[in-house]
């Protein structure tokens, strides 16, 4: 069976769905894009809803958009903040009904209550959606944040205990200086300080594959197509994305043993948006 997931960071679908702004407008205009490509399962990242979840406005949007779907979320509540993370997976009522969970990973307070993980057990694999923290500016939270990093890998490996995992999301981190267009000048950047990297690679040697870095390999065929590796834009960069400076922080990991049943990886065009492009990812079994 062949199957087709995309995972996206969307900073705030609750804009998206319900704004008035140019950007609102950009980022509604992808949210049609993928219910058109009729993905099996989306996973979205910093949704940034209320704690009690979508509102009657946004459902009526999403259940236009996506017929057929089942739709499942997860919001900050207290003692977090309202309205921040926050994560949502959409998938095909034709799918086998999944055991739905909302772990818990002993994070460091309040990290555990923004709402940043959800995972939906098939028959055969799991799929799970992360937002992970970021270390913030200053990398004021960079400690925490290697807690955070050191109970998600612990996680996703007593998942790959029980069956394989497909694992996406924004994990914050870029892995290697190919990952991002400025790699000297970031070294001690949110995203890409050597504690963050490291952790990453921990993550895959615990038994998950990169998909991306799995096809592609150092991207040279990407480059000479003329498309981007990258996944996130800076705002506040306006040419950003014209100038293809971006970083790579958005990922599908999965088992190991299930490396070679991917068939595409890649980020998938988000027009003149900046922040985050979604990411597909397709697979037999």
């Amino acid at each position: 069976m062949n199957y087709k997931f995309i995972s996206w960071n969307i900073d705030s679908l609750n804009a998206a769905l319900t704004g008035t702004s140019e950007r609102a407008a950009l980022s509604l205009a992808v949210v049609k894009n993928l219910a058109q490509a009729q993905p099996d399962v989306l996973a979205i990242q910093e949704t940034k809803l209320p704690s009690t979840g979508p509102k009657k406005a946004h459902l009526e949007v999403l259940e236009e958009l996506f017929k057929g779907y089942k739709i499942v979320w997860r919001s900050s509540v207290e003692p977090a903040r309202k309205g921040y993370s926050g994560t949502m997976v959409l998938y095909k009522e034709t799918l086998p009904e999944p055991v739905i969970t909302f772990p818990e990973i002993d994070a460091p307070e309040p990290m555990d209550a923004e709402g940043r993980i959800i995972t939906l057990e098939f028959p055969d694999f799991f799929v799970t959606t992360v937002y992970t923290p970021n270390a913030q500016e200053g990398l004021t939270r960079l400690d925490l944040r290697g807690i955070w990093d050191d109970n998600y890998r612990n996680y996703l490996t007593s998942l790959d205990a029980q069956k394989p995992v497909f694992a996406c999301g924004d994990f914050n981190a870029a892995y290697t200086e190919i990952d991002l267009a400025n790699p000297r000048g970031n070294h001690n950047s949110a995203g890409f300080t050597d504690q963050e990297r490291e952790k990453f690679g921990q993550l895959l040697e615990a038994g998950f594959t990169d998909t991306f870095r799995q096809l592609h390999g150092q991207v040279e065929k990407f480059y000479e197509e003329g498309r981007s590796i990258y996944t996130w834009f800076a705002q506040r960069a306006k040419t950003s994305k014209l100038n293809n400076s971006g970083w790579r922080i958005d990922y599908w990991l999965v088992s190991n043993r299930l490396a070679q049943a991917v068939k595409v990886s890649e980020p998938l065009d988000s027009g003149e948006r900046l922040d985050h492009v979604p990411i597909l990812l397709e697979f037999e079994l």
